[in-house]
């Protein structure tokens, strides 16, 4: 586990395009998705949030320094009224991102790799950390839940054309 660099820009947007549909809801298209990637998560993209002191982006990589996944801090006050209506502890910090490669779930990479995040997150004198989850996505809820995650309320998610219904999760540091 370590902080990723502007470098590791190529391999997270290769890992995200890998990653990011599998937690999409059946309903989502792959056009919808490759627009959502193409906004938010290009190589472009992660070199700037690489580079922005408001952010954490964290990677786990195996001996060969291939990618096995990565999550992302946001520090910063939540600008959907709907997720700062639901949060009870503040200041907060947002998990933007939480994703491992297929390959690698259940070999104990997330756990590592959520605990490496919430410790970063304590780092930035955050009472609490918050994310959105898709409704219908009961295995990221489940992995949430068991790090000490609860649901505190809704939320909408744009992706490509659609606007899905996610979670507010939320736990406190």
């Amino acid at each position: 586990m370590r902080t990723a660099q502007a470098e590791d820009a190529g391999a997270l947007a290769e890992l995200a395009a890998v990653t990011f549909p599998l937690a999409c809801p059946p309903g989502s298209t792959p056009a919808d998705q490759q627009t959502f990637l193409a906004q938010h998560l290009s190589a472009e993209r992660f070199a700037g949030y690489a580079a922005d002191p408001s952010r954490v982006l964290l990677v786990a990589d195996d001996p060969t320094g291939a990618l096995l996944g990565y999550t992302m801090l946001v520090h910063a006050t939540p600008a959907d009224p709907d997720v700062r209506a639901a949060l009870t502890l503040s200041p907060t910090v947002e998990l933007s991102k939480c994703y491992v490669h297929p390959d690698h779930h259940g070999s104990g990479v997330s756990s590592r790799l959520m605990a490496v995040t919430l410790e970063a997150a304590r780092g930035t004198g955050a009472a609490g950390v918050w994310l959105g989850v898709n409704q219908l996505n009961d295995r990221a809820q489940r992995f949430y839940a068991r790090h000490g995650f609860a649901v505190v309320g809704t939320k909408h998610f744009q992706v490509g054309s659609r606007v899905e219904d996610d979670y507010v999760l939320e736990r406190p540091l």
